[in-house]
């Protein structure tokens, strides 16, 4: 049981670093489909900081949460970090309504991208956060 245990362990990491660093790498090549949905929030909220840095920076924020995630006993800083990446990641829902619901409790395909997050959280927080064994 304690094998599985530690390939479950192991395989919430990798899912975390793979979706962190690889759709951080996307924003910072340019090629990611978040980057316009990103942008208009960014317009909307802070107007004041050049976009193409600011892009840039978020997209190895993104890279080094996934890699903090890969190392263990490093979880609570991973979280410390991914707390306000996931308030950030929630903010279209509420500042972009036009972009995030095409309806009352339906999301468009960029909003639905926004709420599969609570399963990131999840998978975080178990993480970092494990039930001791009884």
């Amino acid at each position: 049981m304690k094998t599985s245990g530690n390939l479950i362990l192991l395989f919430s990491r990798f899912s975390l670093f793979i979706v962190f660093f690889w759709f951080g790498l996307l924003k910072i090549i340019g090629t990611s489909p978040a980057n316009p949905l990103v942008k208009n929030l960014f317009e909307k909220t802070v107007p004041f900081f050049k976009f193409e840095t600011f892009i840039l920076l978020f997209g190895a924020y993104e890279m080094i949460l996934g890699l903090i995630f890969l190392i263990p006993r490093l979880e609570k800083i991973a979280i410390i970090l991914f707390i306000p990446h996931m308030i950030t990641t929630f903010l279209p829902l509420f500042f972009l309504k036009a972009s995030t619901w095409q309806g009352l409790l339906t999301p468009t395909l960029e909003g639905q991208y926004i709420i599969k997050n609570l399963v990131l959280i999840a998978l975080a927080l178990n993480l970092a956060f494990p039930n001791p064994k009884k």
